[in-house]
């Protein structure tokens, strides 16, 4: 039995198909081919095919793919009534009430306006509470040092004795 098939062709990375017949017992990569009809760029979404030579096959019984059969009612080539198409799929979406479009509005763009003035008012009261910050930790490190120093004298004082 003939099948219409895509045979997948490029480099790796930048798929390019062709769009071949063949016998059904045989891979798509086996590189046997009955004839090639056409090619297919989905980069591009380019299809060429020879209708002349497809409609010729499909009507002396090879049975083309799902894809195949899209890309070539998508030509324009008429497919046999025997040929079925699968149904795309119903895209289901879980948990549709965390969608940003099914959220209730929160904020209007009002009470943001009003909001940042505010903040910008209180910014600077912030800054003069940790000017005061800084100066006593400033004065807590001038005093650390002198008390660094005599813990560190004291060890060596007491290796000394220990000779």
């Amino acid at each position: 039995m003939l099948v219409i098939r895509m045979q997948r062709t490029g480099r790796k990375g930048h798929a390019m198909f062709r769009l071949v017949v063949q016998d059904s017992r045989q891979t798509p990569s086996s590189g046997k081919v009955v004839a090639q009809l056409g090619h297919y760029d989905p980069h591009n979404k380019e299809l060429v095919i020879d209708k002349d030579k497809a409609s010729k096959f499909l009507s002396d019984g090879a049975q083309p793919s799902n894809r195949a059969a899209l890309l070539m009612k998508k030509e324009g080539i008429k497919l046999p009534s025997w040929v079925k198409l699968d149904e795309p799929l119903q895209k289901s979406t879980k948990n549709l009430e965390k969608l940003r479009k099914n959220r209730p509005v929160e904020e209007t763009t009002e009470e943001v306006t009003e909001e940042k003035p505010a903040e910008q008012e209180s910014a600077p009261e912030e800054v003069k509470s940790d000017d005061q910050d800084q100066e006593a930790q400033d004065k807590d490190q001038a005093d650390k040092p002198a008390e660094e120093s005599e813990v560190k004298d004291a060890p060596e004082d007491t290796k000394e004795e220990a000779k």
